[in-house]
């Protein structure tokens, strides 16, 4: 059932609660993410959603071509909204480190770019949708898993390679190597063919200087000297 409307309420949240009101019994919680590398350059979203308990029910990101951080931000937002509405419960809490967003959402500052006023329309008819809506801001560090799932969008879409490896057996030198993002040699094994490739290790992934790894390529990785 729809949630009454509290006094003094900005009109977008209109038959919603904001932030500062008590959230139902049961309600999602987004945290979205959109970056660009340039800024317009590469972009793309990550949104993690969970239950009200904190369980983790869907991983949503998407690659949306040269685009703007703001672009890939309302993206994100959108992408959440529309979840919500579709799978249930209708009602939200979105976090964002887009402090922008958040207050333009809110009503706080007025959006003046064309663009992004066609999508802070389409964000305005989706919260319309749902029962219960919030928003807030937070630091990027603690929004991380989003902004990893809108990298890996990124990377993706850019035809970059990365695959997990467990570097524990390389001792030391690997280990410097993963700590300073410094280029290594790696053997790639394709079939019965074996070709050396440049790439880095970080946070446990090897990435590719150039170029993408197919799917179920065997990686070795060493150190290099």
């Amino acid at each position: 059932m729809p949630y009454p409307r509290p006094s003094g309420t900005n009109p977008l949240f209109s038959n919603r609660e904001d932030s500062r009101e008590t959230p139902p019994s049961h309600y999602l919680i987004a945290h979205s993410d959109g970056g660009a590398r340039g800024n317009p350059g590469p972009a793309g979203y990550g949104v993690v959603i969970q239950d009200q308990s904190g369980k983790k029910v869907a991983h949503l990101s998407e690659y949306l071509g040269h685009q703007t951080n703001n672009f890939a931000e309302y993206q994100g937002l959108i992408a959440a909204l529309e979840y919500a509405i579709q799978h249930g419960p209708k009602a939200l809490k979105l976090i964002s480190d887009s402090e922008l967003l958040v207050r333009q959402i809110k009503g706080i500052y007025k959006v003046k770019n064309p663009t992004l006023k066609d999508l802070h329309g389409r964000a305005k008819e989706l919260i319309a949708q749902l029962e219960w809506f919030s928003i807030g801001h937070a630091l990027r560090e603690h929004n991380q898993e989003a902004d990893r799932l809108a990298n890996e969008a990124m990377d993706k879409g850019m035809g970059r390679g990365a695959v997990p490896v467990d570097t524990s057996h390389l001792g030391t030198a690997a280990s410097a190597v993963q700590r300073s993002g410094a280029s290594l040699p790696e053997n790639v094994h394709a079939g019965n063919e074996s070709k050396e490739l440049e790439g880095i290790i970080r946070n446990g992934v090897v990435e590719l200087t150039n170029g993408k790894l197919p799917e179920g390529t065997r990686v070795q990785v060493r150190a290099k000297k």
